[in-house]
């Protein structure tokens, strides 16, 4: 996934987050990853969370809260990229059953 990343950057592809991705990665972020954990996100662009953000992930979890399990920062998350037009970039497809979300596909790797 690093390797995915670094090969869009050198491409010229933008990236984003939200501030959501930076609170759950730098609650585990060892010592002495902090500096390299900077410089990733400072490397991206930033969706900011807005009233709009807010209410579609609002519908988010009134229809997938209870049947699927997703909870208020998934549904951010989500939210986030559907009203950015991005596509959102995950190991974690199932905390996302949203129909209207478009994933990011990285290139399969060939031997």
């Amino acid at each position: 996934m690093v390797e995915a990343a670094l090969a869009l950057g050198r491409a010229g592809v933008r990236t984003f987050c939200i501030a959501i991705s930076w609170a759950e990665v730098y609650a585990g972020v060892q010592s002495g990853e902090e500096a390299a954990t900077r410089a990733f996100f400072d490397a991206r662009g930033e969706v900011v969370l807005d009233a709009k953000v807010g209410r579609q992930a609002g519908g988010y979890l009134a229809r997938y809260g209870k049947s699927h399990g997703v909870e208020i920062a998934d549904a951010l998350i989500a939210a986030a990229a559907s009203v950015a037009g991005l596509r959102l970039w995950t190991l974690n497809r199932r905390h996302y059953p949203m129909q209207d979300l478009r994933f990011y596909e990285p290139a399969a790797r060939t031997s």
